[in-house]
């Protein structure tokens, strides 16, 4: 992503390869100020920062996802957990995924109000989709889910899409997002093996790896299809 030089253009942001010439092109990381990403790292923070006091037991029981929040009509759980966090090495984690691949996402939609209510509809409805394997995988079992790894994962999947069409959604099978894909199935498989070990902080604590891939594949569906329904609103 490093290697991708951002312009805005009349028809909207897209990426360029960076020039080849002897001279570097340097940037700032956050060019252009992707405002909606920080946005959502400070409410991954600042909100784990208020949860802290709390026990996180009491958190888990009113808003943490589990596979019965359907049965029970708390299907409003699946909104919530993604705003909270089991310590501080979880959030700021996913607060540093967000921060890499939600920045590319959000100048695809564009930083103005608009364009910020697409990039949040579109990262709640990856952590939305996120959950639902997990619950699949889980039904009957006494299990939470918490956290914002599955959306946090989408907008990797929509960053590599975005990666291969240099600033529009590239080819579903392009070498970003097969590559991207296959290293995060790796990395959640060995999470299926081994656990929390693999995670600071996280203690005894599972690993969501079910909502990890689905959530990824849910970013790679989706971007393309939301982009198109955010031009025509």
């Amino acid at each position: 992503m490093s290697l991708l030089h951002f312009e805005e253009s009349a028809e909207g942001p897209r990426y360029t390869p960076e020039p080849e010439s002897g001279r570097r092109v340097r940037e700032p990381v956050f060019n252009n100020g992707a405002w909606p990403v920080l946005v959502l790292v400070g409410a991954i923070v600042g909100g784990y920062a208020l949860q802290s006091r709390v026990d996180v037991n009491v958190i888990a029981a009113a808003f943490a996802f589990t596979p019965d929040a359907f049965e029970t009509g708390r299907w409003w759980t699946l909104v919530s957990s993604l705003f909270i966090h089991g310590n501080w090495p979880h959030a700021l984690m996913n607060a540093a995924f967000i921060l890499a691949f939600g920045t590319p996402v959000a100048r695809y939609f564009g930083l103005g109000a608009g364009g910020a209510f697409w990039f949040f509809t579109f990262y709640l409805a990856c952590g939305m989709l996120a959950s639902l394997p997990f619950a699949a995988v889980h039904s009957g079992e006494a299990v939470a889910l918490m956290g914002a790894s599955g959306a946090a994962s989408g907008l990797m999947g929509a960053a590599a899409r975005l990666i291969a069409g240099y600033g529009r959604p590239g080819p579903i099978l392009s070498r970003p997002v097969l590559g991207f894909g296959a290293a995060w199935v790796i990395v959640n498989l060995i999470m299926a093996v081994v656990g929390a070990a693999m995670v600071p902080g996280a203690g005894d604590a599972a690993i969501g790896w079910e909502a990890h891939l689905a959530g990824f594949a849910a970013g790679v569906l989706l971007i393309g299809l939301m982009g198109r329904l955010a031009r025509r609103a």
